[in-house]
């Protein structure tokens, strides 16, 4: 089986350079108190959502947390402090290009109450990577994964049915929080991609990539968002590959996510080859980052359900289409 790293390994640069040597691995001491069984605070590197993990009994160690990413993935400096063995070469691909790679075997992993055993994980550069390890869909299937940004709080638990009630095509939860509204996705890779989005009344695909901090959009859903937007400047995205990618920055007037409209969205737009491995590379498509994730107070994501739930500020008014 082909492994597949999506854009979501990428690190933004705005107006620098990526230091020429990774830094120390981090670890927690072990004096410090465990974590909570069901919740885990989060800290922000780069704006992007990085948790605790234990890797085959040692850590823990900072992982991101990365919802576009197919396979987990750790950095060369970690599969050797930990003396991983190999296992084969698959292909990876990030944003800019694809590359056969290294794996090793990680016998087990553990965040929260998850453990997933003999992962197959690809070997990039720390400096790349921007971490020690990419926590990514291999990890997290089955299972829901609730962000709540207000608190700095993500919490991983087994998917479980919820009874819905639709309303003009959306769902909203019955069992659960008020104010919560279910957008069904579809499954592609065992990634979630949302077809409830629309910007100028064409349709959007959207995948939730908590591992990118930033949105990017491809040049097709450009076509669509009507008069050309402002562009506010060019943007490098270096990716876990360690090639760079220049993307015009530019201000989406208008688009719709689940009945819920947002104004004046940046985006940088690229051709981006996790558009082509997702067949979306001729179809409006957005890879939805940290930066827009965080206009709600709470997100969750749930594999086994193939629901995207969001928690809406006071302040979102839901759009018409």
């Amino acid at each position: 089986m082909l492994g597949v790293l999506p854009l979501s390994l990428a690190m933004l640069i705005a107006g620098g350079s990526l230091p020429q040597q990774a830094s120390p691995i981090p670890m927690i001491a072990a004096e410090q108190p465990p974590l909570p069984d069901s919740t885990l605070n989060f800290a922000d590197a780069e704006n992007r959502m990085n948790v605790l993990v234990m890797v085959d009994g040692h850590g823990p160690y900072v992982f991101v947390v990365d919802t576009g990413a197919e396979r987990t993935v750790i950095s060369h400096d970690l599969a050797h402090l930990l003396a991983l063995k190999p296992g084969r070469k698959v292909n990876v691909i990030a944003i800019t290009n694809q590359a056969i790679i290294n794996t090793v075997i990680i016998p087990s992993l553990s965040v929260s109450k998850i453990t997933a055993r003999k992962i197959e994980a690809p070997t990039l550069d720390q400096v790349n990577l921007g971490a020690p390890g990419i926590l990514g869909l291999d990890a997290l299937q089955g299972h829901a994964v609730s962000i709540d940004f207000s608190r700095n709080e993500m919490s991983i638990s087994p998917s479980a049915r919820r009874q819905t009630s639709t309303f003009y095509g959306l769902s909203y939860d019955t069992t659960r929080e008020a104010h919560a509204i279910v957008v069904t996705a579809r499954n592609l890779f065992g990634q979630l991609i949302m077809t409830d989005a629309y910007c100028h009344g064409e349709r959007v695909s959207v995948l939730i990539d908590t591992g990118t901090p930033l949105t990017i959009a491809n040049p097709a859903f450009l076509k669509i968002a009507g008069k050309a937007p402002k562009s506010i400047g060019n943007v490098v995205v270096t990716s876990a590959l360690g090639r760079d990618l220049v993307a015009d920055y530019v201000l989406v007037d208008r688009i719709e996510i689940g009945g819920i409209g947002f104004n004046d969205v940046p985006m940088a737009v690229a051709d981006a080859e996790p558009f082509r491995r997702l067949g979306l590379d001729d179809k409006p498509a957005v890879l939805l980052g940290m930066d827009a994730l965080r206009l709600f107070q709470k997100v969750e994501i749930d594999f086994a359900n193939r629901e995207i739930r969001f928690r809406l500020p006071a302040s979102v008014q839901l759009a018409s289409h």
